[in-house]
């Protein structure tokens, strides 16, 4: 095969800035999305069933639709309601909060569920109100029993960002297809986008795994100091 890496060096500029944006999109539907999945989380989770019912449709209509449709229904029916004409990149992000938000918002359900109900009995009764609990005893706590399946939920979101390519965003994928358009040379645009693609996810993989080693040195740490010192007290007791 004839290796043209003319075209990698031409487009590497292109390439770069396509890459700044899609970190960029990324970002703000991780941020985004954390948000509103922990509202949509919290939400679902509402004993009273006018509360609780907006919510589980909202999830239900996220995770069970193909999220290129959803792009589409966005970028030409809800964003051309706010601006015209619609922004390819405005309609990618929103799109990708509003998708990642209703998995988030499962992954929060199911991280706070996991916490023993005698913690947040343990918060009420030092006189704490539902939403101290959550913030102060539950959601802590729950967090670092959800960061592996953040972390899955960040990189399948940097991945999807590539499906904004057909918003016209000129994200990292648009660029591929413009060099394949311009030179119609398959291999080297799209290899050296999926390779940027695959650099991405690893680092990302490997700061997520770092991350919860980390914590979980640090819960192995205060068990470690919390047994010494009960071993400790035991020892001046029987002194």
């Amino acid at each position: 095969m004839d290796w043209q890496f003319s075209i990698i060096t031409e487009y590497a500029p292109f390439f770069l800035k396509g890459l700044l944006l899609t970190l960029l999109i990324s970002i703000i539907g991780v941020l985004c999305g954390t948000v509103l999945g922990l509202a949509v989380g919290l939400g679902r989770m509402s004993s009273k069933l006018w509360i609780r019912l907006p919510f589980v449709w909202y999830i239900n209509f996220f995770r069970g639709t193909p999220l290129l449709v959803q792009l589409l229904i966005i970028h030409f029916g809800v964003m051309p309601l706010f601006m015209s004409p619609p922004s390819g990149i405005a309609s990618a992000a929103v799109g990708l909060s509003l998708n990642a938000a209703a998995y988030i918002a499962e992954i929060f359900r199911a991280g706070i569920q996991s916490i023993d109900k005698g913690q947040t009995e343990a918060g009420r009764s030092l006189g704490m109100t539902h939403v101290q609990t959550m913030r102060y005893i539950i959601i802590p706590q729950a967090f670092k029993r959800m960061i592996p399946p953040l972390g899955n939920e960040f990189i399948v979101l940097l991945k999807d960002s590539s499906l904004a390519s057909l918003l016209a965003a000129p994200e990292l994928l648009y660029w591929g297809k413009a060099a394949v358009a311009q030179y119609y040379r398959v291999w080297e645009p799209y290899l050296t986008v999926a390779l940027i693609y695959l650099v991405l996810t690893l680092s990302l993989t490997h700061l997520l795994n770092y991350l919860e080693k980390r914590l979980d040195t640090n819960d192995k740490s205060k068990t470690v100091k919390k047994t010494l010192r009960d071993a400790g007290g035991v020892k001046g007791n029987f002194n």
